[in-house]
């Protein structure tokens, strides 16, 4: 698993987005995100849901706004990750190289940033991207190609880790709702 993984989210118009954009979240997060950026308008009721979800079902999922997504990446991938070195920055793009193929050269040591698109996705984004990565070749859903990259990158159990300290635990089950409720414990 990479240093820490990031999800940048282009292009958020919240009049238009929340749904998508809300799943975007959701997935990064219960599939190992550390931290979720969004780029484009400001939505604290988004960032209130997802701190609800942390908290009822687990997980440290950070939630930040920045109103200059480029010149974040820039400083990412150019400067400074998080910890003054430069970091790796991979752009979701139906253009791109094919994920699996790709993802094992793909060093892990250095903090990244997942790159999901929304309406009009700047040329610097590819420019910028040490990785454009495709899953698949078609028009298709970024929450999808999100999902699918993910598990791709921290491995098929992903999907099945139990996040610390939440309030509620879901427990696999056949049939009906197995669920563990710490409040009344």
């Amino acid at each position: 698993m990479a240093e820490k993984l990031n999800i940048l989210r282009l292009g958020y118009r919240k009049g238009r987005d929340p749904r998508i954009t809300t799943h975007l979240a959701l997935v990064s997060r219960a599939l190992g995100a550390d931290n979720f950026i969004l780029a484009g308008d400001e939505d604290n009721d988004m960032f209130e849901n997802i701190s609800g979800v942390n908290q009822r079902f687990g997980g440290s999922m950070e939630c930040e706004h920045t109103d200059k997504p480029m010149k974040w990446l820039r400083n990412f991938v150019n400067q400074d990750a998080g910890d003054g070195q430069p970091g790796v920055a991979i752009h979701l793009t139906m253009y791109g190289q094919p994920y699996r193929q790709v993802i094992p050269q793909i060093r892990k040591d250095r903090p990244v940033v997942v790159v999901v698109g929304g309406a009009k996705v700047p040329s610097e984004v590819f420019e910028l991207s040490q990785y454009n990565l495709a899953v698949g070749n078609q028009p298709h859903s970024e929450v999808a190609a999100l999902a699918l990259f993910l598990e791709a990158w921290n491995g098929p159990s992903a999907s099945e880790k139990l996040l610390e300290d939440g309030e509620l635990i879901i427990h696999p089950s056949a049939k009906g709702k197995d669920v563990t409720d710490t409040r009344k414990e």
